[in-house]
């Protein structure tokens, strides 16, 4: 081969592998991470049962390497303090079992004793809820919000802040109706929407669930 073609060749070869190496994405690994938001305020509260069986659904849906955590929303929820419960399930299904059964004591002890709060910082919650999974490393990462929506903050608190969702799904769960709601329906339609506008403009899918018996809609896209 004369000394010019080999040097095309060579340079070709470079080229195709440098595409090449541009052309792969990261691996994403194929664990999923979920965490879930429980509204805590006024009486709201009173719908916290619902929140268990949510809650031992996802139980059973996750395995090893899967990671899971339960906080409440009050009046300031960008914190570790508001986590509940966090779990990052081990490879053996003994030390699992016992990992869900520690995970389910600590939810039904909260459940029992909570207090309501007076503001509710679903934003902030997000934003510990992402920190938390993007920490946790998991490839597929779903946020729940089991709320009626309506946020509401203390005064001096902001949260006009952008949300990094990108690759993530974000789920509202059991969206109770108010009582402003059925005197102008458009006030419940208009939460909606305002969250999966924030959501979407974030890079992240919305959905809402309302129906408790379709909960395996939770992991529809994963």
């Amino acid at each position: 081969m004369r000394t010019g073609y080999k040097s095309l060749f060579a340079v070709l070869l470079f080229t195709a592998f440098f595409l090449q190496g541009c052309n792969n994405e990261p691996e994403v690994p194929n664990t999923r991470g979920v965490y879930m938001l429980l509204d805590t305020s006024g009486t709201y509260t009173k719908e916290l049962k619902q929140a268990q069986r949510v809650i031992n659904y996802i139980l059973s849906q996750l395995g090893p390497g899967d990671s899971f955590a339960v906080a409440r929303v009050d009046t300031g929820s960008f914190s570790e303090k508001d986590i509940v419960a966090k779990v990052t399930f081990q490879d053996r299904p003994s030390m699992a079992n016992q990992q869900k059964r520690v995970f389910r004591e600590k939810i039904d002890k909260f459940i029992k004793t909570v207090k309501g709060s007076a503001y509710t910082d679903i934003t902030g919650g997000i934003l510990q809820g992402i920190e938390f999974l993007n920490e946790a490393g998991t490839g597929h990462n779903t946020i729940l919000i089991f709320s009626d929506l309506k946020e509401e903050l203390r005064k001096g608190y902001k949260r006009d802040i952008p949300l990094s969702l990108n690759r993530y799904t974000v789920v509202a769960l059991n969206v109770t109706k108010l009582r402003s709601d059925n005197v102008d329906p458009r006030e419940y339609l208009d939460r909606l929407e305002n969250w999966r506008l924030k959501v979407e403009s974030g890079g992240g899918n919305w959905r809402v669930i309302n129906d408790m018996t379709r909960l395996e809609k939770i992991f529809g896209n994963q």
